[in-house]
Parts: C-alpha cells; sequence; structure tokens
C-alpha cells in the first residue's frame, strides 16, 4: 500500500481543513487508517483511526468534537476533516495504513509523507 497524504496549509484559528490520504494498492479497502500528527520537536501524536469498513472509530481526545473521520473505499481515499482549528492542530499530519484500528503508531506498516497544517492565531 502506498499513500499520498494532502490538504495542509495554512489557516486561522478556528478554520477548517480538509486531509485527503489517497491510497494505491488492492489491500487497501480491507486496511485501517490512521492519522497521526507530530508538532516540531515533539513525539508523533495519534489523531484518529478508521476501520477497514469505517465501523470502529476512535479520536485523541484533543479532536475530539472537531475532527472527522471518514472513507469511501471506491476511491480508496480516507479523508479528515478538521474543524474549529487551534494553534495547538499546528503539525505534519500522516496518515498510514495497517491490519486494525489502533492508536499506537506501531501498529501501521504503511505511512504516508505527510502534509502541513499550520493554525495561526
Amino acid at each position: 500500500v502506498q499513500l499520498q497524504a494532502s490538504g495542509g496549509g495554512l489557516v486561522q484559528a478556528g478554520d477548517s481543513l480538509r486531509l485527503s490520504c489517497a491510497a494505491s494498492g488492492r489491500t487497501f479497502s480491507s486496511a485501517a487508517v490512521g492519522w497521526f500528527r507530530q508538532a516540531p520537536g515533539k513525539e508523533r501524536d495519534f489523531v484518529a483511526t478508521i476501520s477497514w469498513r469505517g465501523g470502529i472509530i476512535y479520536y485523541a481526545d484533543s479532536v475530539k468534537g472537531r475532527f472527522t473521520i471518514s472513507r469511501d473505499n471506491t476511491k480508496n481515499t480516507v479523508y479528515l476533516q478538521m474543524n474549529s482549528l487551534k494553534p495547538e492542530d499546528t503539525a505534519v499530519y500522516y496518515c498510514a495504513a495497517g491490519a486494525s484500528a489502533q492508536t499506537a503508531a506501531a501498529s501501521y506498516s504503511y505511512w504516508g509523507q505527510g502534509t502541513l497544517v499550520t493554525v495561526s492565531s
């Protein structure tokens, strides 16, 4: 599975962005996909994950109620809708694919290159 994250940019606090994770490979539709983020000088943190059929979804507490993860297996794409963005959401966002929806980064075998989200105050 090869993953390509896109949709990042520079926005103001309170704005919205939608990130996309486009995948190639036959196994994508059966893979869980997670979003992680890494701010400068910090570790990579879990953001959200969705199972292959979309029936299992988890969010980090810091984004619950603001971010929504979804997927369209017909388009081999997973989305992360981010609303009410805050400066602390500034980070490089990565998508990753794995066997099941988990919050640990080590559970994912395939990673995209990341897309930068910058939220100004």
